[in-house]
């Protein structure tokens, strides 16, 4: 099973830092996802990552960074976002729509299944998708090792995307909720987490 690491959706002074410790401590594929935010922040973190760590990382926006910094590739967001004219490269996609997952999964290198396990929330458009339909999805083919779980990826939930057949997880909230970016310097306890979720991943 592959793990993604998606990174905090705002930018912080030990960002850098951490990240080249992730990478250090085998992480092997960055999604820079940063909502929004000016691309010179982009840039400017990149900047400070070594070339080897770079081509692991993948964009979410702001294309143009995937060739000035030698990146790893793209990341579509949505279904129907157009892969930029002229490029050439690896790209990958999130899908929240389990009937359409097999055509997308067939147009990338692998697709990120989002809203896994999240409890359904009242009064929310949300898709969420119970354990049961998850199974039966599983069943029929729909998911395999190119289909990366994303949504609530824990220690706990993790055997769970195991048993389904999934091919990796995508780790976020459950890794970053581990530093509080406005107070804290000390990442031990963000690292230390981290490995865990290496050792269950396996």
């Amino acid at each position: 099973m592959k793990l993604a690491v998606m990174t905090h959706s705002t930018f912080f002074v030990e960002e850098d830092k951490i990240l080249t410790t992730l990478f250090n401590e085998g992480m092997e594929n960055l999604h820079l996802y940063k909502r929004e935010a000016s691309p010179i922040y982009s840039e400017r973190l990149l900047s400070l990552l070594n070339e080897e760590n770079r081509k692991r990382t993948i964009v979410h926006d702001n294309f143009y960074l995937k060739n000035e910094f030698e990146l790893g590739g793209i990341h579509l967001d949505t279904i129907d976002t157009p892969i930029p004219e002229g490029y050439k490269g690896k790209v990958s996609r999130t899908c929240g729509d389990l009937s359409l997952l097999k055509d997308i999964v067939k147009v990338s290198k692998y697709v990120f299944l989002s809203n896994f396990l999240l409890p359904k929330q009242e009064k929310s458009d949300t898709k969420t998708y119970s354990l049961d339909l998850l199974e039966k999805a599983a069943k029929s083919g729909y998911i395999n090792k190119n289909v990366y779980a994303m949504g609530n990826i824990n220690l706990e939930t993790i055997p769970v995307a195991k048993a389904l057949g999934f091919g990796g997880v995508v780790l976020c909230e459950d890794l970053w909720s581990r530093f509080d970016i406005q107070n804290q310097t000390d990442y031990r306890d963000l690292i230390h987490h981290f490995q865990k979720i290496k050792r269950a991943i396996g």
